[in-house]
Order: C-alpha cells, then sequence, then structure tokens
C-alpha cells in the first residue's frame, strides 16, 4: 500500500508538471498532486454569473443557486436575500450592524477585540475563506486585521475581493490566496493603496479577469487602466453582469469595467 502511495503520488507530480496551463484549487500550490487530481474532476463544473451594485458590492452565483454579496452595507441590495454575506470594517460603505435577519452567513472581515477574523465555510457549491489584512488608522498608525481579503471558490473559478486592500501581500499571503482567476480591485488610491501600489498586487496575484470597484469617477479610472494598458486588454460593457466558466476566461489578463454606482 506504501508503495502504490508513492506511485500515485508521483504519477500525479508529473501530471502536474505536464499541465501547466491548468488553474490549481484555490490556495493550493503545484506540490499537492493530490488536491490538482481533485480539482480537475470538477474544472468544467458550470457558470457563475458576477454582478455589479456598486461601490464594491458584487454578487456572485454559483452554478447550483448560492449567492452571496460582497462588502454588504445594505445600500446596494441584491436581487434576492443571499446565502452569505462578507463585510469589511474601513468605512460604513463596507459593512452594516444591521445585515437582514434573513441572511444564513454573515461574515465579517474584522474581530471587534482586534483580532484576525478566520472564516471558511461551504454553502451549496460555494467555498468562502478569508485572508485578513491590516489597514491605515485615523491617527497615521496601523490597524491590524481590519479588512479580509475573501476568496469565493465555485465551479472550479478562484474569485477574490480585495476589500480595504493598504498594502503589498506578503509570500505568506500569497501562499495562503492560491492561484486566483477573478479579482475584484479598490482603484480610489487614496483611500486604500495607492494605484502604483495596487498593480503590484495585480501583478503578484496573476489574474485572468480583474474587475475594478471602489472609486469615483472616471478620472481615476482613466489613471488606473493607464498604469494598466500594457498589462491587460481592457473591456467595457453594457451590462453590469458578466458570467464566466474556466471554459471561457481569457487566455491573457483582461480587465473588466462593469458599470454602476460607485458611491
Amino acid at each position: 500500500m506504501a508503495r502504490f502511495a508513492r506511485v500515485l503520488l508521483s504519477g500525479l507530480a508529473i501530471l502536474a508538471g505536464m499541465l501547466p496551463t491548468l488553474a490549481l484549487a484555490c490556495g493550493v500550490s503545484a506540490r499537492s498532486p493530490l488536491f490538482l487530481h481533485a480539482s480537475l474532476v470538477a474544472a468544467e463544473a458550470g457558470v457563475t454569473t458576477i454582478t455589479f451594485l456598486g461601490h464594491a458590492t458584487f454578487v456572485i452565483e454559483s452554478p447550483g443557486g448560492t449567492m452571496a454579496a460582497t462588502d454588504y452595507s445594505g445600500r446596494h441590495q441584491p436581487p434576492r436575500v443571499p446565502e452569505i454575506i462578507t463585510m469589511n470594517h474601513a468605512h460604513s460603505t463596507h459593512f452594516t450592524d444591521y445585515p437582514d435577519p434573513r441572511i444564513p452567513h454573515v461574515l465579517r472581515g474584522w474581530r471587534p477585540d482586534g483580532g484576525p477574523a478566520n472564516h471558511d465555510i461551504k454553502v451549496g457549491d460555494m467555498r468562502v475563506r478569508n485572508l485578513p489584512t491590516n489597514i491605515r488608522s485615523w491617527d497615521g498608525g496601523t490597524r491590524r486585521y481590519g479588512n479580509s481579503i475573501f476568496v469565493f471558490e465555485a465551479a472550479g473559478l478562484c474569485i477574490a475581493h480585495l476589500g480595504h486592500l493598504h498594502h503589498l501581500l506578503t509570500p505568506d499571503d500569497l501562499a495562503t490566496i492560491g492561484q486566483l482567476d477573478i479579482v475584484m480591485v479598490p482603484i480610489d488610491g487614496a483611500w486604500t493603496a495607492n494605484q502604483g501600489d495596487m498593480v503590484e498586487v495585480l501583478a503578484q496575484l496573476n489574474p485572468r479577469l480583474i474587475l475594478p470597484m471602489h472609486y469615483w469617477g472616471e478620472d481615476i479610472l482613466a489613471r488606473f487602466l493607464s498604469r494598466m494598458r500594457d498589462k491587460a486588454e481592457i473591456l467595457r460593457p453594457e451590462s453590469p453582469t458578466i458570467t464566466v466558466s474556466r471554459a471561457t476566461l481569457p487566455s491573457t489578463p483582461t480587465i473588466i469595467v462593469l458599470p454602476g454606482p460607485h458611491f
């Protein structure tokens, strides 16, 4: 049995090396061949829908109908009561103390006692987990664990919402997050990290799709797109909703500017 296990691991490791373009499961490196094998089985599980509601709130709906809303403040409402909401504590536009009581899973990206929030749940065919990050405090210091990057896994896709990110990511952060397909990135350049740092964060994460959020006005967007023009294709659809699957991911990095209210 031990010899069989070694042979299996060896064979799967070779498979991982032969298939560099296939996405790994989120949070799993190429040195985890058994998990790679499982991810290949589920890679074409269906289509995920993403809708921009406004500011930093997106709705993510899995093929099985599980719905999550990001940075939920109650201002930008999903079309129905979602199963999951995520929130961050930087400003009132990113959280509410009074979420709809019908929402089963309310995931706060911070803890009132100042410790790191830790979430890893599976609801239907969607998994949601987080990486706590730091934010600047109003007095110019650092508030540890005041933000979370939330990662949503559905239909073989790995989707990250950076929340109110204020800094570059460490190698440990990147190992925890894992390989991403889609990133929702704040681009205001003032209240979150500056745009130069945010471009570097995107280079660290290397997603296939980039969805800008958290900005006010075309001038801010134009500055971000100018920084990214030689790094990604830029698309501006008329609809605030996109559908994505592993099969329809672009082969090169692509920015999709979804229309909607940015306040």
